[in-house]
């Protein structure tokens, strides 16, 4: 703190030169950044602790029966990792996978009933992300979780990007078509 004001009344006073202020500024940061803890410990042990470990860029997907809910916990979690600083670079949904559930009678293989069920799936895309938030993040996130959701966490992948995206049926049955005709004519070197 005194050094602060000591740099604001030199700078005011212009007693030194530019250059040395620059200088004494600099040796001012780095003071402050030690702590109480360091005023012992030589600059070479401060400098060689390792740094905080970053994680580029990760999934938080969830996944539920329930497209409604499922959408609000996705938002919460979006609010609460802006809240917490860090970068959210996307959010996405990614089209319903359907299951066909059938439950047996009793002792039997005879189907006493079949239910068609959407699973639905939002991702939200973080990164740069330091490792202690990451675990308050994961800490909120399954606090907020509500019932019939479930959460997984893993780095983006190719994969990831390709499942986004809903195929046109219609242009890949005029591929194989195509291909069944013999494939696409070969193109002609043009004269110069």
């Amino acid at each position: 703190m005194l050094g602060i004001k000591l740099f604001k009344f030199m700078k005011q006073s212009s007693i030194i030169k530019p250059i040395k202020l620059a200088a004494i500024s600099s040796s001012l940061q780095w003071q402050q950044l030690r702590q109480k803890s360091d005023l012992y410990e030589p600059d070479y042990l401060i400098s060689m602790e390792p740094d905080e470990p970053v994680y580029d860029c990760l999934n938080l997907q969830l996944k539920g029966y329930d497209f409604a809910v499922l959408e609000a916990c996705q938002s919460q979690i979006h609010k609460y990792a802006e809240v917490m600083g860090l970068t959210v670079d996307e959010c996405w949904a990614t089209p319903a996978q359907q299951l066909k559930v059938q439950r047996f009678k009793p002792k039997g293989t005879a189907v006493d009933a079949e239910y068609l069920l959407n699973v639905y799936e939002r991702n939200v895309q973080v990164s740069d992300v330091p490792a202690w938030a990451l675990g308050t993040l994961l800490r909120v996130a399954r606090a907020s979780l509500p019932e019939g959701c479930w959460l997984s966490v893993h780095e983006h992948t190719v994969e990831h990007e390709e499942v986004r995206y809903v195929p046109d049926n219609q242009l890949r049955e005029l591929k194989q078509q195509l291909e069944e005709m013999g494939g696409s004519r070969p193109e002609k070197k043009k004269r110069k």
